[in-house]
This record gives C-alpha cells, structure tokens and sequence, in this order.
C-alpha cells in the first residue's frame, strides 16, 4: 500500500511514521508513508495557499489550486487514481468498517487541512471520502491523519505480529473485545478467571464469547442491534438482560 500525506506540517508525521507497528511496516516494505508539503505546489510568488472567502466573514479557506497540483503529481503517468480522504468534522464517523475498507485500498492520499476551511470545489471535485474522528474541531488534519493511517495500517498482513491479533479486536466482529487477563494469576487477591486456566480452549473460547456480548451490553449497547448473533446467543443474551432488569428493580425496592 501507499500513503501519502498532504500537510503544512510534515515534520508532525516524522516520528509517527517512524515508530512502532508503522515504523516496522514501513521497514518490511509492507506499506510506503509519505507526508508532501502541499505549499510547495502553491502558485503564487507568495508561495499562500489559503485567501479570504467570497462574501466575506471570519477565516481563512485554503485555495483549490495547490491541492489539486499536488494530489495530479502523486499519480503515475496512466496511473490508477488514489482515494483521497479529507479529514474533517463535517465527514462520516470514523469506525472500524471504514479502516477495513481503506485497507483494501492500493493508494490513498490523505488530506489535512488548516485554517476556516477548504474551497467547496475541493469536496465537489478532488476527494472521494470526508471523514471525522469525533463530534469536535482540531487545529488541522494531521492528528486525525494519523489516527486513520495507524488503524487502516495496522489491518495490512504481516504489520501485526499476530495475524489474528486485528481479527479479535473491538468493533472487528461488532462487538466490543472481551477482558484480557495474564500473569500472575492472583493479584492482590484479585484471581484470573479459573476458566482461562482450565486448559480447555473450547470453553475458553465461549467465555470470551460471552464476556464480549456482556461488556458490549454494558458500554455500547446500540452495537447489539447490528451485530452477527447465532440464535443461541441471543436467547442467551435476552436471559442477560432479564437477570439484569430484576436486580434492578429489586435494587429499586430495597431503595423504597
């Protein structure tokens, strides 16, 4: 896969790019990271690549032009064009499925923006995703940038050093991961699960199982609506929430 970044602050991706799971997929070759000064394509002896907006108010709204050069100059000559992404608030909330689906790309340029905003003509005519990393407004781009570059990276073969380590992660199956426990096996009185111990990896396996559709239950409950449940699970999940109806109201009843 290739990446390239378009950013006023390249050095911010310097030590990202070179650390951890994308330092090492960078390595292997696995994945190529590159962050372009889009001012270098500015074209004005100014070198500005942001004006006033027509009909005025407060802000600054970067200019179409150097974007567009830069974006034309990344793709091979007959090359296949890239998906380009632009960060910002105004985009789809960022979630898994998304990572899953860039990573299949072959290409993608990301766009990291500064100041008011971006010329419409940029969204119209330049991107094919908008993207947000949360309901709030960041100075630019470039951290968003790098939270969609380490979750669609790290989906790349050979970048984990457990293939099946993305697999089991939160939101892969559409549900929450399940508690994780190691050495030792009592903590200051606090025991492991004697399941995880049994040695019996067919019960270990439903454990987990369950322990991720109780702790989705808990914290992300809308994911249940969505998520792949055999029949069996939910009868035992709607057992779950009956238990957990009943102490409630007996909670509330011991309250009165």
């Amino acid at each position: 896969m290739r990446i390239d970044v378009l950013t006023l602050f390249p050095e911010m991706f310097e030590g990202v790019f070179g650390a951890s799971i994308l330092g090492k997929a960078r390595e292997k070759g696995i994945v190529s990271l590159n962050a372009v000064n889009f001012r270098d394509y500015a074209n004005n002896k100014h070198n500005t690549v942001d004006d006033y907006p027509y009909g005025g108010g407060g802000g600054m709204v970067l200019k179409p032009e150097p974007l567009f050069a830069a974006v034309e100059d990344l793709v091979p000559e007959g090359g296949a064009k890239p998906r380009v992404v632009l960060l910002c608030p105004q985009g789809e909330p960022y979630t898994q499925r998304k990572a899953e689906e860039l990573s299949a790309s072959e290409h993608l340029v990301f766009v990291c923006g500064h100041y008011e905003g971006y010329d419409e003509r940029i969204r119209q005519h330049l991107v094919t995703d908008e993207i947000s990393v949360g309901d709030y407004v960041l100075t630019g781009g470039e951290l968003p940038a790098m939270v969609v570059i380490d979750s669609i990276v790290r989906l790349l073969p050979g970048a984990l050093g457990n293939e099946n380590s993305a697999v089991t992660d939160s939101f892969s199956t559409g549900l929450l991961e399940h508690p994780h426990y190691t050495r030792p096996a009592v903590f200051r009185g606090w025991e492991v699960p004697e399941v995880l111990t049994s040695g019996h990896h067919a019960n270990v396996e439903t454990w987990r199982r369950q322990q991720s559709i109780l702790r989705t239950l808990e914290r992300r409950p809308e994911l249940l609506e969505t998520a792949e449940l055999s029949k069996k699970e939910r009868l035992w999940l709607a057992e779950r929430i009956k238990e957990r109806e009943l102490q409630a109201q007996s909670a509330s009843d011991a309250e009165k």
